[in-house]
């Protein structure tokens, strides 16, 4: 097969280039790959010496290609049949700021959260994680005000932004949920997680979702359950 997707179905910027895959409908052979398997890992540094995921492999065009947005780009220009970023330079300019904003306001958030988690006992950073999830609500807020009553986040057509927040949302969610302060947030999230690419991308991921380590494990949502 001439792609190969290197991911773990856990991994919250692993859920976000799959969304785009399912979204085009691209054919690729999925790699779970499990750090726990040293053959699994060392085929993995090969192709990516940084030794994270995503990545993406095109056996046809010769090209390796990592990080969830670059993926993006590169199915857009070469295997997609549609476009996630917008061809409006003044809406690509927006997604491209949103996607960050996801990237470095909600996502680093909460992996500061997980992170600490992981450490050993003793060794946590209660101020670092109090910090983390003040700067989620007030992210929360930011965007609230932002989406105000569009479907999705630059308007009716679903882009990459949808991709980067819907696992950043779901995971940050669990440590900080959504109040009554954020109703545009709370009816946005709702949406992302009954989209079928991410409803199945979700439903993928279920069985390691007890190896969440927060106190609050993810769950299927409803939403997601009902998607087809």
């Amino acid at each position: 097969m001439t792609l190969k997707f290197y991911y773990h179905p856990l991994s919250s910027y692993c859920h976000k280039a799959l969304i785009a895959l399912y979204e085009h409908d691209v054919t690729f052979e999925p790699v779970v790959v499990n750090f726990g398997d040293e053959a699994a890992a060392a085929a993995l540094h090969a192709l990516w010496p940084v030794g994270k995921f995503p990545v993406l492999r095109d056996e046809e065009r010769g090209q390796t290609v990592a990080e969830a947005t670059v993926i993006i780009d590169y199915l857009e220009s070469f295997h997609a049949p549609r476009r996630l970023v917008p061809a409006s330079p003044d809406a690509a300019w927006q997604a491209r700021m949103w996607d960050r904003f996801f990237d470095l306001y909600i996502h680093d958030h909460i992996q500061k959260i997980v992170g600490d988690r992981l450490r050993p006992e003793g060794s946590g950073d209660a101020h670092g994680v109090a910090e983390a999830k003040a700067k989620l609500a007030k992210s929360y807020a930011i965007f609230d005000a932002t989406l105000g009553g569009k479907t999705w986040a630059l308007g009716d057509d679903y882009s990459l932004v949808d991709c980067a927040a819907s696992p950043a949302l779901f995971y940050a969610s669990l440590a900080v949920p959504f109040s009554d302060t954020t109703p545009n947030l709370k009816a946005y999230y709702q949406r992302l997680v009954k989209r079928p690419s991410y409803a199945r991308a979700l439903k993928e991921a279920e069985p390691f979702f007890s190896w969440v380590p927060l106190d609050t494990k993810p769950t299927l949502p409803e939403e997601a359950r009902g998607a087809s």
